[in-house]
């Protein structure tokens, strides 16, 4: 039987090393998830995780079971970390070279591609995706706005993504529709 997060902090307090091990196998992916989203650099996430569950390490005689679970004190001091490392980066601008320089156009076959996965959805469906992944609102955001509950906003874009990846996944109905919206095809020289 596997000891509780509250007995892993328990034997960690101690100087128990394995617990800190079984500690890390059991966050250290949710960590990086949070690094990633946070930071993007793989360099500080490493960095920024390696140094939570040492100052977790260091802490342990303090973690308190009453204020927060263990998952929440690791979540916590983990952000804490990345957050300082969000501050302690330099502020570099771009030159004005790199400012002014041309950049790629878009891809437009993958634009009406994309478009098309958007336009297979049903309402609320559509909706919610275009101002979740094009103007960026939360999901909370999208139940103010929508008067949609949480719960529900959270199933209608599980919903929309996966009809959208089925879409997406079918190579005729993506690739000849977007040619068919360029105005090319096969037989266009």
């Amino acid at each position: 039987m596997e000891d509780t997060d509250e007995v892993l902090m328990a034997r960690m307090a101690g100087g128990d090393e394995s617990a800190l091990e079984t500690l890390h196998g059991r966050y250290a992916t949710y960590l990086y998830g949070l690094g990633r989203r946070m930071l993007r650099q793989q360099d500080d996430i490493e960095v920024c995780v390696q140094d939570a569950f040492f100052n977790a390490w260091k802490a342990a005689g303090r973690f308190d079971p009453g204020r927060a679970s263990v998952k929440t004190w690791l979540v916590t001091i983990a952000h804490n970390r990345m957050l300082q490392a969000l501050r302690d980066r330099p502020d570099v601008g771009l030159s004005l070279e790199e400012w002014d320089a041309p950049t790629a156009a878009p891809d437009r076959i993958e634009q009406v591609i994309a478009q098309r996965a958007v336009d297979i959805l049903g309402e609320p469906e559509k909706t919610l995706v275009v101002l979740a992944f094009y103007q960026g609102f939360s999901h909370s955001e999208l139940s103010e706005r929508t008067n949609i509950p949480l719960g529900s906003v959270k199933t209608y874009l599980r919903r929309a993504l996966s009809q959208m990846r089925v879409f997406l996944e079918t190579p005729t109905s993506t690739l000849s529709d977007a040619n068919a919206a360029q105005g090319g095809g096969p037989h266009d020289a």
